[in-house]
């Protein structure tokens, strides 16, 4: 694998206290399967809506941060208000009380929302947040997807792995088929262990088909501390140790770091304890 430079990737801040106000019981084992729907095609200039969606029920979580990035020259976020009103009825169904935080930047936007009903969760499938665009008048192709930050909790604890599925955006012409849903049986996996560390751990990467690789290790501030990628990566498993530096090769202090690996047209997150 080869490491290019980091950068900086916004991520939706921890939001510790709050998580502890609700729920009480650990997240099961399966995980958390989340999409951006739907994949369509929309009128150049047209206002339409896409969905943040559990796609089946899975692990039980009551609250999740989530960074959502577009490409601003294709479409324009149009925030509802009150932006309340932007949370999926899957979570205002379950718990009348939530806390919700939206940030919006210039090409994407920052989301915490979490239940604050005591020992209420919520497994789906169902719709947990919504997003309101309009669509540029140039005729193009664009997507809507996560980026590095995605992470579910329950009652204060990480519920993972969360697998993602991307939208695509035609705009007045058929939407690229890039990022369709992936087919049946695409798997992706990522274990960290030992975890917690203390200098260094192994990140196990599982993928069924071959294709771009692509592991982000990302700090609590939302700073990219370390990239790994592979265009060319063969399917199957493969075992990538980190050292617990950055990309300029500085020691990282102790702390939480969120791993994303990014492959075959889905996503996967978990977190390490670095420990010094």
């Amino acid at each position: 694998m080869r490491m290019p430079a980091g950068g900086l990737v916004g991520l939706a801040s921890l939001t510790c206290v709050a998580w502890l106000l609700a729920g009480a019981g650990m997240a099961g084992a399966q995980g958390v399967q989340v999409a951006i729907t739907p994949t369509m095609e929309v009128a150049p200039g047209s206002t339409f809506d896409l969905e943040l969606s559990i796609i089946q029920a899975g692990s039980s979580f009551n609250g999740f941060d989530a960074v959502i990035g577009y490409d601003p020259a294709a479409l324009t976020l149009i925030p509802l208000s009150p932006t309340s009103l932007q949370q999926g009825t899957l979570m205002t169904g379950a718990c009348g009380n939530t806390f919700h935080r939206f940030e919006q930047g210039p090409d994407r936007v920052s989301i915490a929302d979490v239940l604050l009903c005591a020992g209420v969760s919520v497994t789906g499938p169902g719709q947990i947040y919504r997003l309101r665009f309009q669509a540029s008048n140039t005729p193009q192709t664009t997507h809507v997807r996560f980026l590095p930050g995605l992470q579910f909790y329950n009652a204060g604890l990480y519920v993972n792995p969360a697998y993602t599925t991307n939208a695509a955006i035609g705009i007045g012409m058929p939407p690229p088929v890039s990022v369709d849903p992936p087919a049946r049986g695409t798997k992706v996996g990522l274990r960290v262990a030992p975890n917690p560390a203390r200098g260094r751990t192994a990140f196990v990467v599982e993928a069924d088909r071959a294709g771009p690789l692509r592991i982000s290790v990302v700090d609590v501030r939302g700073r990219l501390v370390r990239r790994f990628e592979d265009s060319l990566a063969a399917a199957g498993t493969r075992t990538l140790v980190w050292d617990g530096r950055d990309t300029a090769g500085r020691l990282l202090p102790a702390g939480v770091y969120l791993v994303t690996l990014e492959a075959g047209g889905r996503s996967v997150s978990s977190r390490v304890s670095m420990v010094r």
